[in-house]
């Protein structure tokens, strides 16, 4: 049987790309071979940085995609880099994944994405491939952003994310 192969693809910005490479690395340590996919822009930033690379081997393996921006464009604006990702990068990691795979020995067996990545697992499933969201932030992060609709149907905020209620003390 061959061993697990995984995609890792964090989300490029302050914040997101460090827990899921960490969280790479603890899958390496278990003998599951990683390919973390960064942005071209991030790649040179993660790959100049990255301390432990030579105690991985040929378990984890960096490559980048674009995220269809130009150099000289301004990754800052989260909105433009975002619909940008959404255009360019689904295509690029179907193929990258379609390449990996003429490989018997190493064929992908697992994406698993940033949450603001959700894309990447849209083309997992669209591919057959066993996918998973990873949220980079705390629980009380998620388990906040989560109960936002819940909140809204109680009455309690409004959709601009206003109080509705007077609370008495």
């Amino acid at each position: 049987m061959a061993k697990a192969h995984v995609v890792v693809i964090p989300y490029p910005a302050q914040g997101h790309v460090i827990p899921i490479l960490e969280l790479a690395q603890q899958l390496v340590q278990q003998g599951i071979r990683v390919t973390f996919v960064n942005t071209e822009f991030n790649h040179k930033l993660v790959t100049s940085n990255w301390l432990d690379k030579d105690s991985f081997g040929d378990l984890m393996q960096m490559v980048s995609i674009s995220d269809g921006l130009e150099p000289w464009e301004d990754r800052s604006d989260i909105c433009k880099l975002t619909l940008s990702i959404m255009q360019t990068m689904p295509h690029k990691l179907e193929e990258l994944i379609e390449t990996i795979n003429k490989e018997e020995s190493s064929k992908v067996s697992c994406v698993i994405a940033d949450d603001c990545m959700g894309w990447a697992i849209k083309v997992a499933k669209k591919m057959g491939i066993r996918r998973a969201a990873f949220w980079p932030a705390s629980v009380a992060t998620l388990a906040s952003s989560l109960s936002f609709q819940k909140l809204i149907d109680d009455g309690i905020i409004n959709e601009k994310g206003e109080t509705c209620m007077v609370i008495y003390r």
